[in-house]
């Protein structure tokens, strides 16, 4: 299953509520609710890193007033919690027996492509 998006600030573990995209040519950083897709040059953040952004000298700041809230679960996350479901109900199939050196028991032996299987040496 897919992690929710975490904030990119370094050492946060909490998780992305909001959006930062910088605008360079007016010279502002957009804060707003959390983007659809993570893009290459915006950055997620938490809500105490949202609230608290600050940008450089000369630059100005519009922040979303609204709540930030964390997105609801797609259904893209319902597929994947129920893929990983079946995939852990799978049967797990048994292993061949193996002789003392850990080599299955019945290991064929010959060519297969460009690799060859060497039998063990008694």
């Amino acid at each position: 299953m897919r992690s929710p998006r975490r904030c990119t600030r370094n050492g946060c573990p909490r998780q992305a509520v909001a959006t930062l995209t910088y605008v360079y040519h007016e010279s502002t950083a957009v804060v707003g609710p959390l983007a659809a897709f993570a893009e290459p040059h915006t950055y997620d953040l938490c809500e105490p890193h949202a609230r608290s952004l600050t940008a450089p000298r000369g630059w100005d700041v519009v922040r979303h007033e609204g709540e930030f809230e964390p997105p609801p679960p797609s259904a893209d996350d319902l597929v994947a919690l129920a893929e990983a479901v079946r995939e852990a109900a799978r049967p797990v199939t048994p292993r061949p027996p193996e002789d003392d050196q850990g080599t299955p028991a019945n290991a064929p032996t010959g060519r297969r492509g460009h690799l060859r299987v060497i039998p063990p040496t008694p």
